[in-house]
């Protein structure tokens, strides 16, 4: 429920008519009100009510004064990030109890609280909890608890100590390091198998604001996908699509969902070919500052990636030796097929995962480790160095900011 760095596109809620926004991102165009293709939202046919919801989820029910406690009163400097949605802080609760902790005691968590001001609101909260209250699969976040008290709305989640994919792909700078090539096999894989359980025939939900910020990486580098405010339940009996006002961000939203609001699980496999393209380029899906023909990466990509000797035109140059031709044309092809402009001719998500699965990932945990001992090696060369007695030294990942569930 972040702020994205592209445009946010508003529509209807996940369970029943438009929610109007007081406040929209002046970054963008409301394209609900622009595009007359676009059918008028379908509810399931059986909705729950919010009773339904909260009563039926395998959470916990946490009072105001509870979390108050577990985040310090919501001091400043628990504050982990800001952003539409409003303020995430950082708190701690039993590891066993689940109740508030001691600060600093028990595990740590991430507490979401709605600001009154915001433009998503109380449905996108309960969608929230609606579907992460069902699922549990280790490639989506765990929603462990919420509060419903007044007017007072939060989400209680896991910590994602490495922060989203955003950060590691495009923040720059001395102090952060690239993510390697196999990291970004692995963070695909695992992205890819949240997306898939999601899409099964036990689920059938669209996810629909499948991006970079919304992927969060655990400290062993395991991908999850958070915010589930804009999911929608998929199609069901004979009918091939759900029809709604367009929603999700600029830049990863399929066109034909685009020109014609009709949503399927196909348009979330093309949100993840931008993905997957960003991954491969390390550049943004739309920068405004790139060169005029390049602001759409896609736009811009597409013609390189079907041709062998071209696709490395794409390719991340920080990558550079860290991957084999073979490799990484496979990667780009697939990444093509997902970004087929006809919805037919893109795999599901399930072909996706065996695709990258015959990819070799290398043991990233081992990998660390050799790469925590040599850091330690070098640290103890560099303090024991006369002139260099006062060196620091820095974690090879960004800081906890910026990533959905702390903005």
């Amino acid at each position: 429920m972040g702020v994205c760095l592209s445009a946010q596109i508003k529509a209807e809620s996940p369970f029943n008519t438009g929610f109007n926004s007081k406040n929209s991102n002046s970054a963008g165009n409301d394209l609900s009100s622009t595009n007359s293709k676009v059918s008028a939202a379908s509810v399931p046919p059986t909705p729950r009510s919010e009773g339904e919801i909260l009563q039926s989820s395998n959470l916990k029910s946490y009072t105001l004064a509870e979390l108050k406690s577990a985040t310090r009163n919501f001091r400043p400097d628990s504050v982990l990030g800001e952003g539409g949605f409003g303020s995430v802080f950082k708190g701690w609760i039993d590891e066993n109890t689940l109740v508030a902790a001691k600060p600093g005691t028990g595990i740590v968590i991430a507490v979401k609280r709605l600001n009154q001001e915001s433009f998503q609101g109380h449905r996108e909260w309960l969608a929230e909890v609606n579907y992460l209250g069902q699922f549990s699969h280790p490639h989506l976040v765990r929603l462990i608890g919420y509060c419903l008290e007044d007017e007072h709305r939060l989400l209680v989640y896991e910590f994602m100590p490495r922060g989203s994919l955003e950060n590691h792909l495009f923040r720059r700078g001395s102090y952060f390091q690239p993510l390697s090539w196999s990291l970004r096999l692995k963070v695909a894989l695992d992205a890819a198998k949240g997306l898939a359980f999601l899409h099964s025939d036990e689920n059938k939900v669209i996810y629909r604001d499948f991006k970079t910020s919304n992927i969060l990486l655990d400290s062993d580098y395991n991908a999850k996908l958070s915010d589930f405010g804009l999911a929608k339940d998929g199609p069901t009996g004979d009918k091939s699509h759900v029809s709604t006002r367009v929603m999700g961000t600029y830049g990863y939203a399929a066109p034909e969902y685009l020109a014609t609001g009709h949503l399927t699980t196909k348009s979330d496999v093309y949100s993840f070919g931008v993905v997957l393209l960003e991954m491969l380029s390390g550049k943004r899906a739309v920068d405004k500052n790139r060169p005029s023909g390049q602001h759409s990466l896609v736009e811009w990509a597409k013609p390189y990636l079907a041709n062998k000797r071209k696709v490395f035109s794409v390719l991340d140059s920080r990558l550079e030796g860290q991957y084999s031709s073979d490799e990484s044309y496979r990667v780009a092809t697939l990444a093509l097929r997902c970004l087929s402009t006809e919805s037919r001719y893109r795999p599901n998500m399930d072909e996706v995962v065996r695709i990258l699965e015959q990819l070799k990932v290398p043991d990233v945990n081992v990998n660390r480790k050799r790469a925590r001992r040599k850091s330690a090696d070098d640290v103890t060369r560099v303090r024991t160095h006369k002139s260099c007695a006062s060196a620091k030294t820095h974690t090879s990942y960004p800081r906890i900011t910026l990533s959905p569930l702390y903005t």
